[in-house]
């Protein structure tokens, strides 16, 4: 069994939130590259990266959080959170994501996410989707999809 844990980043440090209330946010740490560390010093090989500024905005918001544990730990990164555009997936993968989670865009432009994959591949790529009350959450759980 893979033990993959998460850090969520608002504003550069890493956080909680509760269901997607950004008003319920708590700060765990105000550089979530120490936090990567410290699941780097447990063993833990893998990370998934959520970028909930990106996820509630029009692309990536903190870009330099990925690229700062991409450079300073060894951890597979998957990303997610604000990936709305081509460039944005390409942004992730330069600055060090191993692995993209495609969450609103595969909602809303399955099309693209299906060009995304025969470009990228399929391992790459990670279909990610937020529910409450049997409806998929977009956009940082501010908008319902059917």
């Amino acid at each position: 069994m893979d033990l993959i844990p998460a850090i969520d980043v608002i504003a550069g440090e890493a956080v909680r939130l509760s269901q997607g209330a950004y008003d319920s946010k708590k700060v765990y740490a105000s550089d979530p590259l120490e936090i990567a560390k410290q699941f780097e010093d447990h063993q833990i090989k893998r990370l998934h990266l959520v970028d909930l500024d990106g996820a509630k905005g029009k692309g990536i918001v903190n870009l330099r959080v990925l690229e700062r544990i991409a450079t300073h730990t060894s951890l597979v990164i998957d990303f997610g959170g604000g990936i709305k555009h081509t460039n944005d997936l390409k942004a992730a993968f330069e600055s060090g994501a191993s692995m993209v989670t495609c969450g609103s865009i595969a909602a809303k432009d399955p099309d693209l996410v299906h060009t995304w994959i025969e470009t990228y591949g399929a391992k790459r790529l990670i279909l990610g989707a937020d529910a409450r009350d049997g409806l998929i959450r977009t956009n940082g759980w501010i908008e319902e999809s059917s």
